[in-house]
């Protein structure tokens, strides 16, 4: 059985060998867990960025950098219902007290307390935890305990990486999410994402903006308007065909603005945005069984030129 938690801990402990190199302060909580600061109070850098990302992706994927004519990730995922669905998709809402984060990573598939993981039919026994949060404020060790407790572990063996949206770390990592978000689309509109044996994908990475709440607008369209996704299938031509237009961001109807105005027009309510809107720009499906090659949607330049600013 594949454990996207030994994976991703064996990359954390080599995080925390090179903390210096890295940029990122390592803490330990009182009650021994493990805190790995990306973002919040240390300045991070590309590599952890790169390397955060893969440990989301449970270790089962590959993240490169590179400057086209932006700033741009590209992903390369083998095993996409586990690496995207089962780590990386970001299901569980931490809410200890007055914290809050958004959890993401291969712990959730330890605590497994989405229904998604019945769904998938994954889960993740190891012996370690490892947990990323969004969030500008460092867990505390009622955090800990909390995420320790529904992971069934000692806090000990529980590491927490923590970046911002608006931080280096916080524009990689989301970006890095380009495959992920196709996968949880072909998962909602009912395709079996079990069949599907890779992904690939690219999108660009926004510059650091100058709060969390502008970040997230800039990285959402980063996805949205920018990303490009390839995933290769076993399946049925058909059951690629009555779907493959509703995959892209292009089939919602809240398409066509950059996410911050969509975001504000639904008085900051993400329940009010058509959760159509959140994929890919583009994608492509090479079903490997027959030949057949599905494509839909675009890049769209103008709105990531207004939003991005470059």
């Amino acid at each position: 059985m594949i454990s996207v938690n030994r994976r991703a801990a064996d990359i954390v402990e080599q995080m925390i060998h090179d903390k210096e190199e890295l940029g990122i302060e390592v803490l330990s909580l009182g009650n021994g867990a493990t805190v790995i600061d990306a973002g919040v109070k240390t300045a991070g850098g590309v590599r952890t960025g790169k390397l955060f990302s893969e440990v989301c992706l449970g270790g089962l994927g590959e993240v490169f950098l590179t400057t086209e004519k932006r700033f741009q990730v590209h992903v390369f995922v083998d095993h996409p219902a586990i690496a995207c669905m089962g780590a990386q998709f970001a299901g569980w809402m931490i809410k200890v007290g007055d914290y809050f984060a958004m959890g993401s990573g291969p712990a959730r598939a330890r605590a497994r307390q989405e229904k998604l993981f019945d769904e998938i039919g994954y889960g993740d026994d190891f012996e370690k935890a490892v947990i990323a949060l969004e969030t500008r404020k460092i867990p505390d060790e009622k955090v800990a305990d909390f995420i320790a407790g529904k992971c069934n572990l000692s806090p000990k063996d529980l590491y927490i990486l923590v970046a911002p949206t608006a931080s280096l770390v916080g524009s990689i990592q989301i970006s890095a999410r380009v495959v992920e978000t196709g996968v949880h689309k072909l998962h909602e509109v009912g395709f079996d994402i079990s069949k599907i044996t890779s992904g690939s994908g690219s999108a660009p990475i926004a510059l650091v903006a100058k709060n969390d709440l502008e970040a997230m607008g800039k990285t959402n369209d980063c996805i949205l308007y920018g990303g490009r996704t390839e995933y290769f299938v076993t399946a049925e031509d058909s059951e690629i065909e009555t779907m493959i237009s509703d995959i892209p961001s292009s089939s919602s109807r809240d398409y066509g603005m950059p996410f911050l105005e969509v975001f504000e027009r639904h008085n900051r309510d993400f329940y009010k945005v058509d959760p159509k809107l959140f994929s890919p720009a583009e994608v492509t499906i090479n079903n490997i069984r027959t030949g057949s090659v599905f494509h839909a949607g675009h890049v769209n330049e103008e709105v990531l030129m207004k939003s991005l600013g470059a």
